[in-house]
């Protein structure tokens, strides 16, 4: 009798002791989901926003989310060791306790557990303070981490040569990169779900996305530049010089091509104002002006500069012009800083500006007329299209790319979704069409 009532105060004892290590097991495995997903969900801006207050826990967040194949393995790795080992004594205990039906009924009630207790609930609370709850975990998941790192690399260099085999390559600077990706990502979802207007979307997109454009995307022809001869009469230039919207003007001599200088109209006023106010003064002295002499050193840049680069050789030269050659050397076009900042902020117009038609206008029967030389990017901008500007800068060059022949006018070309009817041509140069969406 006293043999059976010893054993049974042993077994309960055995019962508790398992049961109590099995719920520590759950909490340890609450502990690691919720750790998972606080670090992989909490913003490490608002972590650097908090570190830089002062925050030691945001500042170990940081600090042990730099490495994430790292954390993520060890935080899986002792996540599995208390699921299994979890599991296993409860499997053992239901055993002895209810025979062979206990695997079944284990299996039932660990589940349950898992799911609720160690999954859910911590992943729950995780998602709703991320920051809070990283900066909370961060010291003793920093430890484990430490503790795992041999097995962790181990592992680590096994995976890896696994996806080696398949064709998979590890970029360790991927994370680097995917910030501006999950930037945009974030301002287009916004403005789908109404939350960032149109025009905060655009310009905060427009901004960044000039380190993956050159100027060649967005600089004014040549065909469509004023240029003054520097042979011709000052009086003539003067008239010109007058008459232009623009106030910086190059000057060519013998041969377009031949750039030598940038008149600046407020140089040409001084050197004007300097003759006729002299001793020597009058409307005569002017028929000696020379442009070449008031006119600046021209400024050449290559036509696959990017925008990001150009904006900040603007500032640092204090110009806000440029003249773009291809690899030849030959003139392309122009830019300036206006041209740059209106990728950014939209089109910048004052009272010299011509007035112009908007580039985009809609006909009775629902298309959108369009100026062949408008840019893909502005039209995919002002309309929310997604037509490709990989191949051709403007609309029109978009066109001829596809039809691989220059259209006439009446022409009708279906591509990438939309039609597109060339309504109006010059020489060889698209001038207008008529694109609807198919």
């Amino acid at each position: 009798m006293t043999d059976t009532i010893s054993t049974a105060a042993s077994l309960d004892t055995a019962f508790w002791i398992s049961a109590s290590v099995i719920l520590g097991l759950l909490l340890l495995s609450a502990f690691f989901s919720g750790s998972e997903t606080a670090l992989t969900a909490a913003s490490r801006g608002k972590l650097r926003t908090q570190a830089d207050k002062g925050s030691r826990g945001a500042q170990r967040a940081l600090a042990v989310t730099e490495d994430s194949e790292r954390l993520i393995g060890s935080v899986l790795l002792g996540n599995n060791l208390v699921n299994i080992l979890a599991t296993s004594l409860a499997t053992a205990l239901f055993t002895k306790a209810f025979g062979e039906g206990g695997v079944a009924l284990a299996t039932l009630v660990m589940t349950l557990l898992v799911l609720i207790f160690a999954e859910v609930l911590p992943k729950t609370y995780a998602i709703t303070r991320p920051e809070g709850a990283a900066a909370f975990v961060a010291a003793p998941i920093s430890v484990i981490v430490t503790i795992f790192a041999p097995i962790v690399s181990a592992v680590r260099f096994f995976v890896r040569g696994v996806l080696r085999v398949f064709g998979v390559q590890i970029d360790p600077d991927s994370h680097i990169l995917a910030v501006r990706e999950e930037i945009a990502g974030a301002i287009q979802l916004g403005h789908s779900e109404g939350i960032v207007e149109k025009e905060d979307r655009d310009r905060i997109l427009g901004a960044l996305d000039l380190s993956d454009r050159t100027v060649e995307e967005i600089m004014l022809h040549r065909s469509g530049i004023q240029m003054i001869n520097a042979d011709d009469n000052p009086r003539d230039i003067l008239n010109q010089c007058l008459e232009s919207n623009h106030t910086r003007l190059p000057v060519f001599k013998d041969d377009p091509e031949n750039i030598v200088g940038v008149v600046h109209a407020k140089d040409l006023f001084r050197a004007i104002t300097g003759r006729v106010s002299g001793p020597d003064g009058g409307p005569e002295s002017l028929l000696s002006l020379d442009i070449t002499e008031v006119a600046n050193e021209p400024y050449f840049i290559p036509e696959t500069t990017s925008l990001d680069d150009q904006m900040r050789q603007f500032l640092r030269r204090r110009s806000h012009f440029a003249l773009v050659v291809d690899e030849y050397g030959s003139l392309q076009g122009l830019i300036t800083l206006e041209d740059i900042l209106e990728e950014i902020v939209g089109e910048i117009t004052d009272e010299f500006d011509e007035d112009t038609d908007h580039p985009i206008r809609k006909s009775e029967d629902g298309q959108f007329l369009i100026e062949g030389a408008m840019t893909i990017r502005d039209l995919n901008r002002a309309t929310d299209w997604n037509l490709p500007d990989e191949e051709a800068n403007t609309v029109a060059g978009l066109v001829i790319h596809e039809a691989q022949m220059i259209p006439t006018v009446g022409q009708v070309f279906s591509f990438h979704g939309f039609r597109f009817e060339v309504t109006a041509r010059e020489a060889n140069r698209i001038t207008a069409l008529k694109i609807r969406p198919l």
